[in-house]
């Protein structure tokens, strides 16, 4: 069962399968739910430990960073493993 807004709604048995079936053949793990206006910390790089807000997924998550003391803002691209979540 997966859902929205606490309401449960049944995943076909197609789509279960499927992901059972790509976990075999990728390198892949859990990622929280990125989404246009999240909050997140960039984990990886020059620029780790930097918070900014997801602005768009194209390839990679494009990301806003807010620099105060120089009163200006710029987008970064980043893979989405190299992002956290912040609530």
């Amino acid at each position: 069962m997966v859902g929205q807004s606490s309401v449960p709604a049944p995943l076909p048995d197609v789509e279960i399968e499927s992901l059972r079936e790509s976990l075999k053949l990728l390198n892949c793990e859990p990622h929280p739910y990125l989404v246009a206006g999240a909050r997140v910390r960039i984990n990886k790089g020059a620029l780790a430990g930097k918070v900014g807000i997801v602005l768009r997924n194209k390839n990679r998550w494009r990301v806003v960073l807010t620099l105060s003391l120089i009163m200006s803002s710029f987008t970064v691209e980043v893979d989405a493993t190299d992002l956290d979540f912040i609530t």
